[in-house]
């Protein structure tokens, strides 16, 4: 734990794409943070002002290659990289005792073959699974507190699982019956040159893809398993939306049993009490993504639609936040045992 005279010396590496910025701009406004170093290999040399203008006078940081030695001196990394990269450093900063925060996927799947299956590629960190934790701090908070390495997760699996689990560890709901759909902004696919991200050709259209298959769709699966201790199935759909940031998910879940929408929402209120981030709006409500942009907020709503034996849940994130940035930060503070909301205070941008 740090004291209140020593700031946590962060390194970010990967610092030039949506998450890195995201974590930039969320970490500027902590008291309690020095950001020491920020990596790029292509853009190494260049001023982080230069390539982010809304950081001018905020910090005077160049890009610099990634060096295992100058990262060993912080006191956590964030790896805002690609997949395979920050397992492939780990073990090595682990080992000097500098925690260790991915925002990639590489320690999301406990089951390793399951993995390598959905991301195509062998996974060279098998010793380290023993150091992670998965990063979902409603569900994860006491052993996130301890953990070497933290398991950032996807952004879906974000607001699908903070949306379905009450009802699930209540047991209300028929495990086998999930379907979640979810739509997120063009963000969520990342920085690099994509044609089907043109503005030409998403702007003014919406679609479906990963309908066949998703790789969050066995993390989500996994975690609801061991969180209940409950096999479940899940089908996912993700959807692109013409917006920038944000994500929606819709839930959908049948009854066990006949349950009133007022317990349910009482059941929603009770769970998430005490967090934080996760906002269970009144009955009737109908969470919009502006409610939540630029903010580390999970906003939610529960339906019963009609009286029948359907539970619908719909769940909203700033993708780049709670769903990556913001949601690492908080996880950052709860391992070095500071406020959670430190530098994730700033209200949701609207209209």
């Amino acid at each position: 734990m740090q004291t209140n005279q020593q700031k946590i010396q962060v390194g970010i590496v990967g610092g030039t794409g949506y998450t890195g910025v995201e974590l930039l701009r969320n970490l500027a406004s902590h008291s309690m943070v020095e950001v020491k170093m920020i990596t790029s290999r292509s853009e190494d040399g260049v001023a982080v002002a230069d390539m982010y203008p809304n950081l001018r006078g905020i910090y005077d940081l160049q890009f610099s290659v990634p060096n295992i030695e100058a990262l060993k001196t912080c006191d956590v990394v964030f790896f805002a990289t690609p997949h395979g990269v920050a397992m492939s450093m780990a073990a090595e900063l682990i080992a000097h005792g500098v925690k260790v925060i991915d925002l990639a996927a590489d320690f999301r799947i406990e089951d390793l073959a399951v993995w390598e299956k959905w991301y195509g590629m062998a996974h060279t960190g098998a010793d380290l699974m023993k150091n992670v934790v998965y990063g979902l701090p409603e569900y994860y908070r006491s052993s996130i507190k301890e953990a070497k390495i933290i398991a950032n997760p996807g952004c879906y699996p974000t607001s699908i699982l903070l949306g379905i689990l009450p009802l699930l560890k209540a047991g209300l709901v028929e495990p086998s019956s999930i379907i979640a759909d979810g739509k997120s902004g063009v963000s969520g696919a990342g920085k690099g040159a994509n044609v089907a991200m043109l503005g030409a050709e998403m702007s003014e259209s919406f679609k479906a893809y990963g309908v066949n298959g998703h790789r969050h769709q066995p993390e989500m699966v996994e975690k609801m398993h061991d969180i209940t201790g409950t096999p479940v199935n899940v089908t996912f759909v993700p959807h692109l939306v013409p917006m920038v940031r944000g994500m929606e998910s819709t839930i959908y879940a049948t009854l066990k049993q006949d349950v009133s929408q007022e317990v349910i929402q009482e059941l929603y209120e009770k769970a998430y009490a005490s967090e934080p981030f996760v906002d269970v709006m009144p009955a009737g409500s109908l969470p919009e993504t502006r409610m939540v942009k630029g903010s580390n907020m999970c906003r939610m709503a529960i339906y019963r639609p009609a009286g029948g034996d359907k539970v619908v849940i719909t769940s909203v994130i700033d993708n780049l936040v709670k769903g990556a940035a913001g949601q690492a930060i908080q996880n950052m503070n709860i391992v070095f045992g500071l406020d959670e909301r430190l530098g994730l205070n700033q209200v949701a941008l609207l209209p």
